[in-house]
C-alpha cells in the first residue's frame, strides 16, 4: 500500500518515488516542514516547504480514503453482498466521491419512506412498474392492498418511493463527468450542475440591520463557476453567521428531462408512474445530496484560491526592499560555521 500512495502522490506532484519516500520518513519520525526543508535537503533532493506540504497534504488524502474504504468493505461483506467485481471496484478507486457512490445502495439507512414501502411488501411492485409493460398498473395493484396498503393508489405511491430512492442511489445518475455514457444515455446530473449551477443569496428576514456589511448580497444571483473566491467566502460566512439564505441549484426541468431520458422507457401508465417516481428522486433526494456537494466543493476551491492569492500578496510583500533604494548588508551570525553576510 505504501508503494502504491508513493507512486499515486509521484503521478499527482511530479516527484521522484525516492524523494516522496524520504519526505514521509523524515514526517514520520516527527520532524516538522522548516527543518526537513532547510536541513534535510540531501535527504529531500531539495524539495521546498510547499511541496513537503503537498506530499503531507496527499498522503493523509490517500490514508483517510484508503481507512473509508476498509469500512466500506466490512460493511458490504457483513451484508452477504460483496462480490468480486465490487470488491475490484472499490480497491481501484481512490476518488471519494466515486467511491461513496458506490457504496450509496448498500448503506445502512434509515427508516425511509422507500425501506417502510419495502416493509409493507410493494418492491414486487415496483419492479414491475420499472419494467414499464404493464398496461393498468392500477388493477395490478390491487393485489397488493392488504394490510397497512389502504389501496391501490397507496400501494402505487410505495412502490414510487422504491423507485425514486432506486433512482436517487443510480451511479450513473450521480456520477462525475469523467465517467462518459453511451450514446442513448443523459449526462449526469453533477455534470449539469457543473456546467449551470447558480448560487444564489438572500437576506433572511429582520437581519437587514446586522447584515449591513453583506449588503451586496441581499439580492444575489450568479454562476457558480463564475462566482469568485472572495464573493463565495463572504456568502459562505454570512450564510454561517445566520444572515443569508443561499441555495445552489441548476436548471431543474433540464435535470428532470435528463434523468426521465434515461429512466423512463415507455409512454404507457407504467412510464408515467416512473416519470412521476423520477421527479420526486431528484427534487427530495437528488438535488439536495448533490447542492451540499457542490457546496463543500466550490468553498474548498474558494479557500485554495484565496489562500494562492494571499500567498502572491504576502510574497511580493516580503521580497520588498525593506529601506528602498538604500544599500542593506545582512549578517546571519554562526560561531561554528562562521558568519554569513549578504549585501543587497
Amino acid at each position: 500500500m505504501i508503494q502504491l500512495f508513493h507512486r499515486m502522490i509521484s503521478a499527482a506532484l511530479g516527484i521522484s518515488e525516492k524523494q516522496i519516500g524520504h519526505t514521509l520518513d523524515l514526517l514520520e519520525d516527527g520532524a516538522t516542514i522548516p527543518f526537513i526543508s532547510r536541513y534535510r535537503k540531501e535527504a529531500t533532493g531539495g524539495l521546498d516547504e510547499v511541496q513537503i506540504e503537498a506530499i503531507k497534504t496527499h498522503y493523509e488524502k490517500l490514508n483517510e480514503t484508503a481507512k473509508r474504504k476498509e469500512t466500506i468493505i466490512n460493511t458490504i461483506s457483513e451484508q452477504g453482498k460483496m462480490t468480486p467485481e465490487l470488491q475490484k471496484r472499490i480497491d481501484e478507486t481512490w476518488d471519494s466521491t466515486i467511491l461513496e457512490d458506490i457504496y450509496l445502495p448498500y448503506k445502512p439507512k434509515r427508516r425511509t419512506r422507500a425501506e417502510v414501502a419495502r416493509q409493507k411488501g410493494l418492491e414486487p411492485l415496483a419492479t414491475l412498474l420499472m419494467l414499464q409493460r404493464e398496461p393498468n398498473p392500477e388493477k395490478r395493484a390491487e393485489a397488493y392492498v392488504k394490510g397497512e396498503v389502504k389501496d391501490a393508489e397507496d400501494a402505487l405511491k410505495g412502490a414510487r418511493d422504491i423507485i425514486a430512492e432506486q433512482v436517487s442511489e443510480d451511479e450513473q445518475a450521480r456520477n462525475t463527468v469523467r465517467f462518459a455514457f453511451s450514446r442513448q444515455d443523459v449526462n449526469a446530473v453533477r455534470n449539469q450542475f457543473s456546467r449551470q449551477a447558480e448560487i444564489s443569496a438572500k437576506v433572511v428576514k429582520g437581519k437587514e440591520t446586522e447584515a449591513d456589511k453583506y449588503r451586496d448580497y441581499f439580492e444575489f444571483s450568479k454562476p457558480l463557476k463564475k462566482c469568485t473566491s472572495h464573493q463565495l467566502l463572504a456568502i459562505r460566512r454570512a450564510e454561517a453567521e445566520g444572515l443569508l439564505k443561499v441555495s445552489i441549484s441548476p436548471d431543474d426541468e433540464e435535470c428532470v428531462e435528463r434523468l426521465e431520458r434515461r429512466f423512463v422507457r415507455s409512454n404507457n401508465a407504467c412510464g408515467e408512474q416512473v416519470a412521476e417516481a423520477v421527479q420526486d428522486a431528484y427534487k427530495r433526494l437528488l438535488k439536495s445530496s448533490i447542492e451540499t456537494e457542490f457546496a463543500a466543493q466550490s468553498k474548498e476551491q474558494a479557500d485554495e484560491e484565496a489562500i494562492r492569492v494571499f500567498v502572491q500578496n504576502l510574497r511580493q510583500l516580503l521580497l520588498a526592499s525593506p529601506l528602498g533604494q538604500k544599500r542593506v548588508m545582512g549578517i546571519d551570525p554562526g560561531f561554528r560555521t562562521g558568519c554569513k553576510v549578504i549585501c543587497l
